[in-house]
């Protein structure tokens, strides 16, 4: 056990030493990764936290909506449910409806409908809807850009390392381990971290859009349940 520790420290001594012991380019290169894969944990941790809010609420507000069956308390119940894009999706179709019937109301004295008023009401739903993959879509691109890029900024600089080692080689006129692995090993830590930073950046991306898909597809399915609930009350209204 002690060994064990002993070897865990002397490898972190070791570690930390050659960073510090490396050339000023490798250090940019080690800064700059830091930075992506600090801004991509942040990215992760909160759209995890907002994903599975949004996974909660929307089931909740499914099971709400469809036990109603009634938009007046659905719609005053939407203020609660600020996570999940189907309680906006909702507002968005309720206040086309209501906007629809006062203009009919003004114009005619009765509630009738056409085809160009549900078309109407169907653009202001994949509008929403395209605003909502927007706004779920925030932010996740740059774990994509993070995946794609950290692991040849880590190349650059590990090129750079060994570019220098061979220098150091040609000026001290000795190829020996002793001379060639101290610069060697310096420059792998920028692959290293390059793909630190890349791989929970590509599995966070995949997961989230994956995510995002699903949500899409709900929201899709969601938004034809409710023109279809309009449609049925408009025809009911027409036969009154």
């Amino acid at each position: 056990m002690l060994k064990a520790q002993s070897l865990s420290s002397d490898l972190q001594g070791s570690l930390w030493s050659m960073i510090v012991g490396a050339g000023p380019i490798v250090k940019l290169v080690l800064i700059i990764l830091l930075a992506f894969s600090i801004l991509s944990w942040a990215i992760i941790l909160y759209k995890y936290r907002t994903f599975r809010k949004m996974a909660k609420e929307s089931s909740a507000f499914l099971d709400f909506f469809w036990s109603r069956k009634q938009f007046v308390p659905i719609f005053e119940a939407c203020s609660n449910y600020r996570f999940t894009p189907l309680a906006r999706i909702f507002v968005a179709g309720y206040n086309e409806l209501l906007q629809a019937k006062g203009q009919k109301k003004e114009t005619l004295g009765i509630i009738q409908f056409n085809v160009s008023e549900i078309e109407g009401m169907q653009r202001v739903l994949r509008k929403t809807i395209a605003n909502e993959i927007n706004r779920m879509e925030k932010a996740v691109a740059f774990l994509a850009t993070t995946g794609n890029t950290t692991p040849f900024i880590g190349l650059f600089g590990t090129v750079w390392g060994i570019m220098n080692s061979f220098r150091g080689i040609g000026l001290k006129g000795s190829a020996s381990l002793a001379v060639v692995a101290p610069g060697i090993s310096e420059a792998l830590i920028a692959t290293a971290m390059g793909l630190l930073a890349a791989i929970p950046a590509v599995v966070a991306y995949n997961h989230f859009l994956t995510r995002i898909n699903r949500m899409t597809t709900e929201m899709e399915n969601f938004a034809g349940d409710f023109l279809n609930i309009v449609e049925k009350e408009l025809m009911r209204e027409r036969k009154s």
